[in-house]
């Protein structure tokens, strides 16, 4: 079974996203200032909201939030 030209593209994709990205550039500085802020908001739900299941769940998306905007650092600088 061959690949058809969609999913050349895809697998395009799929290389770009399971390929480990060194930082280059002013990336690393980039990230660090994504995680500071990450950091200060975290804090500042830690002490503005009750202990809760709410505010696990916050902390986990701001998680996921840094990820992804590391991701498109990564994936995507040219």
């Amino acid at each position: 079974m061959g690949l058809s030209a969609d999913d050349k593209l895809t697998l395009e994709s799929i290389e770009n996203r399971f390929t480990y990205h060194a930082p280059q550039g002013d990336q690393s500085v980039r990230y660090e200032r994504m995680r500071a802020n990450a950091k200060s908001l975290a804090t500042l739900i830690l002490e503005l909201c009750p202990d809760s299941r709410e505010r696990s769940l916050a902390i986990t998306k701001l998680e996921e939030l840094i990820m992804w905007a590391n991701a498109a650092i990564a994936r995507n600088d040219t």
